[in-house]
């Protein structure tokens, strides 16, 4: 069914494109991936296209769109729609993200899983890809960036029908094992700069990171240590073994899975670090960076690992700073206002790596904020690796953002939004006023 709306979606675009196109895309993995599957769609097209990569679709952005150009939304624009409407400019959408008015103007057209009758859960580069490849089946061979997306977007455990084709046509391979990426670099420094798992008293400590490896009596191969690929059946165990013992059990269950190598710039690669890259050029503000790497430019590849050091070392420092941080804990979630110690865009994923731990009890909602100029970055995430979410986190934050102004999205899991500085104390009010009375409700 997902198959016969792209294709109808397809039929309809290039009936309707007479004008340039302006490609908007989210600056996330998925988003990048995305944006670089339909720059060489449209590129092998012959169609005049230009590519914007945002952070967030708001009206300040909607009010910025040109004219005189098809605008092309990519993980974006699920959630604006009545904002679309008014703009008149004929607009198409792909996009994954929940959607709540179902009613879709007559200037927009979108693929979206949440509109059909059965749902499949594809992300936005998937989605792309399989556009792309409507287009033309010489876009198969895009089909390397869609798995990327995928697991920018952490889908993989789930492999329906159209996933599984597309994983074949990508000619991944996939071997089972502990979930640490990179997998294909020496294991003491994907051990030591891991997020996820965060592992107490290794992630962030070359010396716990060492005294781990001599533990699961894993040495050096000349001045370096293997890579988790390339450990024999009786060193894995071993590690795993070491692993485990400083993670709980349903935690370390859930590291256990399926690590995706694909080929990149001719070389084969752990899809999860590619993914991670891509994400860490977005976050230190170098989208562009991200979007020429998925497009094979190898002077950005250079520039790309050099960013993505840099960003694990905000990570690091970031989780370290939280730690040392005040909070506002209640019963069921706590808050941690780091203000101007943690930069903005990677608020988002420290808050993801603190839900994933073991830090705090599945279900717990935690919410992250950090200062941006005269801005605050909020992130919420439910505590716990599959939590079933007793409250929706972003009809919650929605209710909340709106009472101060703010611009809000996410999912029942994870949302986010963003207010102006001078509510802060009242967004925390509202917060803390919003679960208290939730508690005595219930």
């Amino acid at each position: 069914m997902i198959i016969e709306a792209i294709e109808n979606f397809v039929k309809l675009f290039l009936e309707q494109i007479k004008n340039p196109i302006q490609v908007i895309s989210h600056f996330d993995t998925d988003g990048i991936t995305s944006a670089a599957i339909m720059s060489k769609t449209l590129e092998r097209l012959n169609k005049q296209f230009s590519i914007k990569i945002i952070k967030q679709l708001n009206q300040e952005e909607i009010d910025k769109f040109p004219e005189n150009k098809t605008i092309l939304l990519l993980d974006l624009g699920s959630g604006s729609i009545e904002s679309l409407a008014l703009t008149n400019k004929k607009i198409f959408i792909i996009d994954h993200h929940e959607i709540y008015n179902k009613n879709i103007p007559f200037n927009i057209s979108i693929i979206n899983p949440h509109l059909l009758e059965e749902y499949e859960e594809l992300c936005t580069a998937e989605l792309t890809y399989l556009f792309s490849k409507s287009v033309s089946k010489e876009n198969s061979s895009l089909s390397h960036l869609a798995i990327i997306g995928m697991i920018g977007d952490t889908m993989e455990k789930e492999i329906n029908k159209t996933r599984e084709k597309i994983i074949r046509e990508a000619e991944v391979k996939i071997k089972k094992g502990l979930l640490i990426y990179p997998s294909t670099r020496p294991l003491d420094k994907s051990l030591e700069y891991s997020p996820r798992p965060f592992i107490p008293g290794v992630t962030g400590n070359a010396k716990g990171t060492y005294e781990l490896l001599k533990e699961a009596g894993i040495e050096k191969k000349d001045k370096n240590f293997k890579s988790l690929i390339d450990l024999d059946e009786k060193e894995m165990k071993r590690l795993t073994t070491s692993i485990m013992l400083r993670l709980s059990s349903k935690e370390y269950k859930d590291y256990i899975g399926n690590l995706y190598l694909i080929k990149f710039f001719n070389k084969i690669e752990d899809a999860r670090e590619i993914s991670a890259i891509i994400n860490a050029c977005s976050r230190m503000g170098k989208s562009e960076i991200s979007l020429m790497l998925c497009l094979g430019n190898s002077n950005a590849k250079k520039k790309a690992e050099r960013l993505y050091v840099k960003y694990r070392q905000h990570i690091i420092s970031g989780l370290k700073l939280i730690e040392q941080n005040e909070k506002i804990q209640g019963r069921d979630y706590v808050i941690i206002n780091t203000r101007d110690k943690v930069k903005d865009t990677i608020i988002g994923t420290l808050t993801s790596i603190l839900s994933f731990s073991q830090i705090y009890k599945e279900g717990t909602i935690i919410i992250a904020m950090a200062y941006n100029e005269d801005k605050i970055k909020v992130s919420a995430r439910l505590a716990g690796r599959n939590p079933k979410p007793t409250q929706n986190l972003k009809e919650i934050i929605d209710s909340i953002a709106c009472l101060v102004n703010g611009e809000s999205g996410g999912h029942k899991k994870a949302a986010g939004c963003t207010i102006k500085k001078e509510y802060e104390e009242k967004f925390i009010d509202l917060i803390k006023r919003k679960f208290e009375f939730e508690v005595i409700k219930v």
